[in-house]
């Protein structure tokens, strides 16, 4: 069935009521560089949230970490394979309810549940402190550019330089690049401080060069050597990377794109590598392990495509067969004020720390906007818009991505969900963002336990306004869901068994649980909210009027079942409910 749009000019304005006077807590201490891990060398870590537990039930189990998984099977084939490809990288793909599924639902729903009434502030917590922004600026990102060593480039062969390995593999990607060089594979390996202008001074034309003023083409792919730095400042107004000679550009030192426009590029046609087929290759940006990057106040488009950390944009560690003999610690990088349009993901990062992702616009890319990935960890993603994500999602952070916090972004009229965090993402908090319009979800929670999402708007999205589904400790305050097709928030289990998901790499479990507190659920299409079969859920003072449907009120789920008695306590006694199973007791002070 085609769901309809039904957001009216009255619902705008009554979003903008809705959100009047909500609170911003954006100012933190930051976190001592010891105590959390590595950031670059002069830059202390990332503070770390704090997602507490859910008070009300006793017996629950509290997942603050991660389930095993064969962490080297892991990387090894997330590094051979387009992880969107093989693992289906996020939980979207398994989405559609199976017959297996409906059947456990049906047999559940038997099951007696009991509501207990508790007094609302055993449920109160205070609002999470937001890290400060303060020092991730343009101007302190320059500071950090070393000019002092003397530069030079050099063009070689990259046949027996480990950093290449991952692009020489059994795709068939080396014979490619060497009938587009018409040569064996080389590059141009970047040492010292080097700008665009400087390599073209060093390097033969048919490699590197200036076409005109502030415009280079490069004509095989760069490598900026550990210690080594690139600065593509705002001096260049074009810095192309050919897609007709197989330029890329490798970080394993500095990079820094500060005020530059940096984008694929099609010499044959004179005209900029636009994507027509992910199978197509064209040129990108990635960082490895030690690196560091910076893009600043910049433009980078027209990159990627799907083969192994060839996305777009990427800051990854090295694959586990290379790490251990390169033996470099995690990638880091800022990404401040930029734009990315056209590039199969806008971002990538895999086992990445401390990133910090603020003010961009991503726009128009294939697969994903912004998708942090395996294993990276405090991560900061504010402030940004990410709309118009042609194949899935605006923001998403997928596979064992803990720590983090998501704020203040606008994530709109993506093809599904705007912000997505998936696939045992554990202790991050998505507060104060702006989400709507999108094909599928506001936002949804996908076997991601201890997820705080704190003060949000989900309006006008085809689906539910949020969305949890196999995931436990979940905290849901504040957050106004409004005019979307389905449920405000809906909370489910589904069965992954059968649906291509390795359990082995992404195991699941059939368990949800949250806490839901404050906020406004609005006008949507199915109910305010609704929940199947749950370990608990825990109500209060949750603003529910302005049914669409004409008969009122109707909750859907197990809640349904209960629906006056809750309702009765929510609005009339004003204090806080608690849904659980009959065989299970409750801890929450009365």
């Amino acid at each position: 069935m085609v769901l309809k749009r039904r957001v009216q000019t009255w619902l705008l304005a009554l979003c903008c009521a809705l959100l009047c006077g909500a609170a911003t807590a954006k100012a933190a201490a930051p976190v001592s560089q010891g105590e959390h891990g590595d950031a670059s060398p002069d830059e202390p870590a990332v503070q770390v949230p704090d997602v507490p537990d859910n008070p009300g039930t006793n017996g629950e189990p509290v997942t603050s970490r991660h389930d095993a998984a064969k962490s080297d099977e892991e990387m090894l084939d997330a590094d051979e394979d387009d992880p969107g490809e093989r693992y289906q990288t996020d939980g979207s793909d398994q989405d559609d309810e199976s017959d297996q599924t409906a059947a456990k639902l049906a047999e559940a729903s038997k099951r007696p549940y009991v509501v207990d009434v508790v007094n609302g502030a055993s449920l109160m917590i205070p609002p999470p402190k937001l890290p400060s922004l303060d020092r991730y600026t343009p101007a302190n990102a320059m500071a950090k550019i070393d000019k002092s060593k003397r530069g030079h480039a050099e063009v070689h062969s990259v046949l027996d330089e480990l950093v290449f390995k991952g692009f020489m593999g059994r795709d068939q990607r080396m014979r490619d690049w060497a009938a587009r060089q018409r040569s064996l594979p080389k590059a141009i390996f970047i040492h010292g401080y080097m700008t665009p202008k400087d390599i073209a001074r060093q390097v033969p034309k048919q490699y590197f060069q200036e076409m005109a003023k502030g415009v280079y083409v490069a004509r095989l792919p760069i490598d900026v050597r550990p210690g080594a730095t690139l600065h593509i400042d705002d001096s260049v107004s074009d810095f192309r990377l050919s897609i007709n000679r197989g330029a890329f550009l490798v970080n394993e030192g500095e990079l820094f794109i500060t005020g530059a426009r940096v984008r694929g590029w099609n010499e044959v046609k004179n005209a900029p590598a636009t994507f027509v087929d992910k199978h197509d290759f064209r040129p990108f940006i990635v960082s490895w392990g030690g690196s560091q990057t910076y893009i600043i106040k910049s433009v980078v488009a027209n990159l990627g495509y799907a083969a192994s950390k060839s996305y777009g944009v990427s800051i990854s560690q090295f694959s586990p067969s290379i790490a251990p003999k390169m033996n470099r610690p995690e990638p880091t990088g800022w990404l401040l004020d930029s734009e990315f349009y056209d590039n199969w993901y806008g971002f990538y990062c895999y086992e990445a720390e401390d990133v910090v992702i603020r003010g961009n616009t991503y726009h128009d890319n294939i697969k994903y906007g912004i998708d942090p990935h395996d294993r990276s960890k405090r991560l900061i993603i504010a402030q940004n818009k990410a709309y118009n994500t042609k194949e899935k999602h605006g923001i998403i952070v997928s596979r064992e991505v803990d720590d983090s916090w998501i704020f203040d972004n606008d994530s709109y009229d993506n093809h599904l969900s705007g912000i997505v965090v998936d696939r045992n993402s554990v202790n991050n908090v998505v507060a104060e963002n702006r989400v709507y319009r999108n094909h599928s979800d506001g936002i949804t929670i996908y076997e991601s336990p201890r997820t705080l999402i704190w003060k949000n708007l989900s309006s006008g999205n085809l689906r539910h306004g949020i969305r949890v589904r196999n995931s436990t400790n979940m905290r849901l305050y504040g957050n106004v869901a409004v005019g979307n097709g389905l449920s405000g928030i809906y909370g489910h289990i589904k069965d992954l068994h059968g649906t291509g998901r390795n359990l082995a790499l992404d195991p699941f479990h059939e368990r949800v649980s949250m806490t839901v507190v404050g906020g406004q659920l609005v006008s949507n299409g199915s109910a305010p909210i609704g929940i199947d079969q749950p370990l608990s859920l825990e109500l209060y003072n949750v603003d529910m009027r302005a049914p669409q449907r004409d008969l009122g009120i109707k909750f859907t789920g197990i809640l349904g079942k209960h629906q006056e008695k809750v309702l009765d306590v929510l609005m009339r006694q004003k204090k806080a409910v608690i849904l659980r199973p009959a065989d299970e007791a409750v801890a929450s002070s009365k």
